[in-house]
């Protein structure tokens, strides 16, 4: 299997695509893309990248099934003695266990393949656990966890070979890692649900040089981690060895892994065990009829037959009745060509496999940022209407009413110009609240419509939004900043006054703000404005004027509109996720096509 470095470039840069792309919003669909993202990064740091970086390395043999099948009966027999717990409790394997030949240990015992695991090796089957701690069967402590290569005990910390421990990501391993790993003392007699875990790896000089066996957790595991390491082992197989038995061979379970395994076009062996020997021969072909029909037909299939050895899933059976998958397996390791083929078959089929998952995750990624910009346009429409709805209401004279039409026909006389514009200040504040409160009810309702919409924000005003006293605090701030602005403007242009009297600056700033928020109904001042100041002085001041109202007017708008918009921007939806992972793959189809990389079968070959 030869493989050009533009591959391993291209993977390279896939890979951190894949790892960079976030899916934020709570759209359906949202929590299996971001399972598929987390198999994916499995898949390739646990299996695409260290087989094609080191293709010359041991074929991986994982041996897989449900609780009970005795998977771990076969891995002991396979290796000629007892390597890994076997039992009636279930589930039995806690801890992963790898056993293989002395001369391709190196392989294992460092992080090439599963690195979010921690390392250990020991002579002892594996029993119950206290945090902290493994133990045998007897209740010595087997090893502390926290000398496992590169595992912390810390329950904050991240897996073995995180951002929080040796540099890799966090969602290498799975968004759950942090819940996992937050179990509190457990005692022998209740072992926790949630474990750190480590692959356990053994040497026998009985096994085979050039593949190694993994005895995987139950897929079908009640313990939540537990069945999500069985899968993650799974992924990093060369060679997927399903075990299942004759009372349970048309279980949903294994044929979910057997569909998985010729999805991957993996390498893939079968055994039947326990089977009872009046029934050999027919449960045999019924179920190599099965895996006809599932397109499966040339996976070797192996009978174990029911033997009093290995009832209760406990002792190790005969070498006659695991003879053939021996046999098989070091046909794997032994002969070049089938060795290479196995690896071959597999890594294509991993490879063939990234386009479907990739554009799943394409997809993902741009109905999160579809939903981010019809969100944001429903915040972006409301608020637009908000601000001409504001303009509209002052043009037709609105806010010269009540209290403020009072102050005004007073004026100057009865009312001072201070509490005039004081007036129209109270005024603009209550139509910035009244206004910014439809829109926040418009807003709301047009959310509500938008599955995916955060849940972190004011969806009515009445609660907590600009009509609350926090609303109308953050108004209130902005014009009585614009009132400020006013009374200075005012002040400055009567001071420069050079003939004549000065006028009253208090008096002025009243005009002016009428002339500001009266609209149509504030006929005759800004005459009134013109023969006080000059022309050119209150021209110039009316729009000095006129550009503070309209920067308060757009502060409070806009402050308003970016409440709403913030979890949108703390999200992060935005296009690029989807671009660059196309491009990055788009980038490994090209380095497959001009380079020697392996080839999956044809749908007609299959």
């Amino acid at each position: 299997m030869d493989v050009e470095p533009e591959l391993l470039d291209a993977l390279s840069v896939l890979r951190e695509r894949v790892a960079a792309v976030r899916f934020p919003l709570a759209l359906p669909g949202a929590d299996g893309a971001r399972r598929s993202r987390t198999d994916l990064l499995a898949r390739f740091d646990d299996y695409l990248m260290p087989r094609l970086r080191d293709p010359e390395a041991p074929l991986l043999a994982v041996v897989g099934g449900s609780t009970g099948a005795g998977k771990s009966t076969l891995v002991n027999s396979l290796a000629g003695r007892r390597v890994s717990e076997a039992g009636v409790l279930r589930p039995t394997t806690r801890t992963p266990v790898l056993v293989c030949h002395p001369d391709d240990a190196h392989w294992f015992e460092g992080d090439r393949v599963l690195s979010a695991l921690g390392r250990v090796r020991g002579p002892r089957t594996v029993g119950r656990y206290e945090y902290g701690h493994e133990y045998g069967g007897d209740g010595d402590v087997l090893f502390d966890i926290e000398d496992i290569e590169g595992f912390t005990a810390d329950a904050s910390s991240g897996p073995p070979g995180t951002a929080d421990g040796s540099g890799r990501d966090r969602d290498a391993w799975g968004d759950d890692w942090s819940e996992r790993n937050t179990s509190a003392r457990h005692t022998r007699d209740e072992p926790p649900q949630h474990t750190p875990y480590a692959l356990r790896v053994e040497t026998d000089t009985s096994l085979h040089k050039g593949v190694a066996l993994l005895d995987a957790p139950d897929i079908d595991c009640l313990v939540v981690g537990n069945r999500d390491l069985a899968a993650r082992l799974i992924c990093a197989a060369d060679v997927w060895v399903l075990v299942t038995t004759a009372s349970r061979y048309g279980d949903a379970v294994p044929w979910h892994l057997l569909r998985t395994a010729r999805e991957y076009d993996v390498t893939l062996a079968t055994v039947l065990d326990r089977v009872p020997h009046q029934m050999v021969d027919e449960v045999s072909e019924q179920y190599a009829k099965l895996l006809e029909r599932a397109g499966l037909g040339d996976a070797p299939c192996f009978t174990v037959p029911e033997l009093p050895e290995s009832a209760g899933g406990s002792g190790l059976l005969p070498m006659t009745a695991v003879a053939g998958l021996r046999d098989w397996l070091a046909r794997c390791a032994d002969d070049p060509e089938t060795r290479a083929e196995a690896a071959r078959r597999t890594a294509a089929g991993a490879l063939t496999s990234l386009r479907p998952r990739v554009a799943e995750l394409a997809n993902a990624a741009a109905q999160q940022y579809a939903t981010a910009v019809r969100l944001r346009q429903h915040v972006d429409q409301a608020f637009d209407e908000a601000s001409r709805r504001v303009r509209r209401r002052v043009a037709d004279g609105e806010l010269l009413a009540g209290d403020v039409a009072a102050h005004w026909h007073g004026f100057p006389l009865d009312s001072g110009g201070g509490e005039l514009l004081g007036a129209f200040a109270e005024g603009l504040t209550a139509l910035l609240v009244g206004t910014v409160a439809a829109a926040d009810e418009r807003v709301a309702a047009a959310w509500r419509q938008e599955p995916g919409a955060p849940a972190d924000v004011p969806l009515s005003a009445g609660a907590g939004g600009t009509e609350g006293e926090d609303g109308r605090g953050r108004v209130g701030v902005l014009v009585r900043r614009w009132q400020r602005c006013v009374d200075e403007l005012a002040e400055e242009e009567t001071r420069a006054t050079e003939r004549g009297p000065a006028p009253d600056a208090e008096e002025t700033a009243g005009l002016l703000a009428v002339s500001l928020l009266g609209g149509r109904r504030a006929d005759g001042v800004d005459a009134t404005l013109t023969a006080s100041l000059g022309e050119e002085r209150a021209q110039r001041l009316r729009e000095d004027a006129e550009s503070v109202l309209d920067t308060c007017v757009t502060r409070v708008l806009r402050g308003e509109r970016d409440r709403w918009l913030a979890p949108l921007d703390e999200a992060g939806a935005t296009p690029e996720p989807q671009v660059e992972l196309i491009a990055a793959y788009s980038a490994v189809r090209r380095a497959v096509a001009a380079g020697k990389t392996p080839q999956a079968r044809t749908e007609r070959e299959r």
